[in-house]
């Protein structure tokens, strides 16, 4: 990626579904992964539900929460760390402030009330509201805010805070302690509704304050080193926004992004002095180079919106040339190279008596879309693969590009892996991986996760009573009855695991070893592949150089059956590996595309790479990995389905379920364990796994007890993600058929009860839940 775009683009969400939060202002907005959770705020009242916003689905849900769930409140502090996420202090109700800490489970939907340790220094934190309350690392940072000295019930005295507390955080949950860390140098004034972010590019980590209110609005800059905990107000460069208070700031990239706000208007020839507005102005700060750059909209002026002369009521849900109206105590949230805006207060002239509110979701196009991780398999057949892949937060659409391999090219893969060294080319984790440790846990109706809604046909996991987390994954290889050594041999597969992403070699060497667990990613050796009339090669072109369009996606699939050859026999390819950064919108590509164009059909037991690249309004991203597969050869048995583990206090129990397609009669079954190390006592490449067969037989079940269990490799390469490793594949008369990859979710090196995916009951919690974000 080429980081932030010069000239970030403003989109509007033109349509979303599920059940959507009422408009307001001051509350707080988190992200997890590709979720947005909203808690508090008000508008003819304080909002106490909480909303999530899937930004890949595009759907509102509530989720079920539990336990010591806090009040509504505005003006709060939110932070998220991993699937857990602290609230602190806010306004209960008018002129009612607390200084409760919360913590929500979001793995779990758990709220729960903590209770650190008071300062050894001084006294903790006192009620307020609008403070900053930073993350950094396994600790938060709150600074100002504004305190109610009234000690009557409805009176109001406002007081600003200049206090600094830091918090001391467990490592997974709970809070340890405040704690009144000694600063040096000169230090920002008291204040509120100010914004502070953390970044940590060059250097010892930074926290950064600006702007806020302090009886006017400031626009001042400060920055504390973490490291030597010193303050210091830096030197910028370029045009410095206006002060202004109840904005939003995000850090993308090395930049921090500065939006809305309320800001000074002076107009002398018809007010006798400054009034102040709200502004829908967006600048940028180079944390690196510390140079401010103005992004807003051209027209109105920038940071001087024209005054109206009645409230834009009936203009609210209108688009907006320049990207949102203007606005104050909005929400903003950064996720990949997206900053989302949501609600806030609109309107031009604070003496209006009342307020309006936005009911419009904005989200601000910085860059590319990101690497996205590697395709994974659902299934293939004889003349079909069909594919999926995980979504990116900031893609509009995906495209898919595939590449025939010669039979040189795949042979010498097969040689390579069945020496010392892995292959250098990648090759294919088959299956469609059920993500269900994602520790978030969804209340869509559905209960999918994004991309289990989008993959018609693939298999669900059928999950335990204790909600073991597992991944499940259908290869396509197909072992041939040939050499077999009876029990649980040991024998080095040189394989790079593909779950989730990660780069994968093909096995064809090992398909003649029934005692190793079936390779992911290949059928058995059957003579020469088909030939490909087309095939590059036979074109005089290197293989490497010349990809095919497979077609353009909204949905995270796709069954492939054929690709698209370019109109012009010398074009090597019909789309680039990078489309470079553009700087004004472009339009997105689609099927009407590949209209005319010549198609090719897969051809049998033959071997294909593919690779899939995101696309949004700045530009197509850098293509994913390479993974490789190949259509299955006629007469073999399918990967078994429904796998179910069951956690027992020494050993698990494992069952599932006869393949859909076994092709004849199955003869027996074989389950293999990823261990720790080779008999031989060498060294594991990365990615690679060593496998014993723990159970062979006729029924579709086994208990994996103690003794393997001990010696079991925890694979963290799919997302880091620790996870235990096994296969199972059935035999038929054939042979072996593909493997059903099973990647159980561990926690710290030992087994445990997980979600199994985003919405189980919560009944099924009892061990925690995966808390990796």
């Amino acid at each position: 990626m080429t980081g932030v775009s010069e000239t970030p683009l403003w989109r509007k969400v033109q349509s979303f579904s599920g059940v959507t939060p009422r408009s307001r202002h001051g509350h707080r907005a988190v992200a997890i992964r590709e979720l947005i959770i909203i808690f508090g705020g008000g508008n003819e009242g304080i909002a106490e539900d909480l909303h999530v916003y899937n930004t890949v689905t595009k759907q509102w849900f509530l989720p079920a929460v539990r336990g010591d769930i806090p009040p509504g409140c505005a003006a709060h502090g939110f932070v998220c760390e991993g699937t857990r996420i602290l609230v602190f202090g806010g306004m209960v109700e008018f002129g009612k402030y607390t200084n409760n800490l919360y913590e929500l489970q979001a793995s779990r939907w758990l709220w729960k009330k903590l209770r650190p340790r008071p300062p050894a220094n001084g006294l903790p934190p006192c009620a307020r509201i609008a403070h900053s309350f930073t993350l950094v690392g396994n600790r938060c940072y709150l600074f100002g805010g504004l305190v109610n000295d009234s000690e009557e019930p409805n009176g109001n005295i406002p007081r600003y805070m200049d206090d600094f507390y830091q918090l001391d955080l467990q490592p997974s949950s709970g809070a340890r302690c405040w704690s009144i860390p000694e600063t040096k140098g000169g230090r920002p004034a008291a204040r509120e509704s100010h914004t502070a972010v953390a970044y940590a590019g060059r250097g010892s980590p930074k926290l950064f304050i600006f702007g806020g209110m302090q009886g006017r609005r400031l626009d001042d800059l400060w920055q504390l080193d973490l490291d030597s905990m010193v303050w210091s107000s830096p030197l910028t460069k370029g045009p410095r926004p206006l002060a202004r208070s109840l904005h939003s700031a995000n850090i993308m990239g090395n930049k921090m992004f500065i939006f809305g706000g309320w800001v000074p208007y002076s107009e002398p020839a018809k007010t006798k002095g400054a009034e102040w507005i709200c502004t829908n102005s967006l600048h940028a700060l180079n944390l690196d180079t510390m140079s401010w750059q103005d992004l807003s909209p051209e027209e109105p002026a920038q940071g001087h919106p024209k005054p109206q002369d009645k409230p834009p009521q009936l203009e609210l849900e209108e688009s907006h040339p320049g990207g949102p109206k203007p606005r104050a105590g909005h929400s903003s949230t950064a996720i990949g190279s997206r900053m989302y805006i949501w609600s806030g207060r609109d309107g031009y002239r604070k003496s209006w008596s009342y307020q309006v509110c936005c009911k419009d979701l904005w989200y601000l196009e910085t860059d590319r879309p990101a690497v996205p991780e590697a395709v994974l398999l659902v299934k293939s057949t004889v003349k079909m693969i069909h594919v999926t892949w995980r979504p990116l937060a900031a893609a509009e659409c995906y495209i898919l590009q595939i590449q025939p391999v010669s039979t040189q090219s795949a042979q010498s893969g097969a040689d390579t892996q069945s020496g010392a060294a892995p292959s250098t080319g990648p090759g294919g984790h088959q299956g469609t991986t059920q993500d269900s440790s994602s520790g978030v846990k969804s209340c869509d109706p559905l209960g999918d996760t994004a991309g289990e809604k989008e993959v018609a046909g693939a298999q669900r996991v059928a999950v335990a009573d204790e909600g073991v987390a597992m991944e499940v994954s259908n290869g396509c290889s197909a072992p041939q009855e040939g050499r077999s050594s009876e029990g649980p041999t040991q024998e080095e597969t040189d394989e790079r695991h593909y779950s989730l992403g990660q780069t994968a070699s093909t096995q064809s060497a090992l398909d003649h070893i029934p005692a190793q667990p079936p390779p992911v990613g290949t059928v058995p050796s059957a003579g020469e592949h088909s030939k490909d009339p087309k095939s590059p090669t036979q074109q005089g072109q290197s293989e490497d150089d010349v990809w095919f369009d497979v077609g353009v996606f909204k949905v995270l699939f796709s069954e492939v059956t054929h690709y698209y050859l370019p109109a012009d026999e010398d074009q090597e390819t019909m789309a680039t590996t990078s489309r470079p950064n553009n700087t004004t919108e472009r339009k997105l590509p689609g099927p009407q595309d590949y209209e005319g164009r010549e198609r090719q059909e897969l051809a049998p037991g033959h071997c294909y790479r593919l690779r899939v690249a995101g696309v949004n309004t700045v530009g197509q991203g850098d293509f994913s990995p390479v993974a490789e597969f190949r259509t299955c050869l006629p007469g073999f048995p399918g990967a078994p389905s429904a796998v179910k583990i069951t956690k027992a206090s020494d050993s698990v129990h494992i069952t599932w379920e006869a393949p859909p397609s076994p092709s004849g009669r199955i003869t027996e079954y074989s389950m293999y364990l990823a261990v720790r190390k080779g008999r031989s006592g060498t060294s594991e490449r990365p990615g690679q796994m060593n496998f014993i067969r723990v159970y062979r037989g006729t029924k579709t079940s086994c208990t994996v007890g103690a003794a393997h269990l001990d010696n079991a490799h925890i694979d963290s390469s799919a997302s880091n993600r620790p996870a235990m490793v096994f296969r199972i594949a059935a035999k038929n008369e054939q042979g072996y058929g593909p493997a059903t990859q099973i990647r159980w979710i561990q926690d710290t090196g030992k087994p445990r009860a997980s979600s199994a995916r985003l919405d189980p009951p919560a009944e099924s919690h009892k061990d925690g839940a995966d808390s990796s974000g």
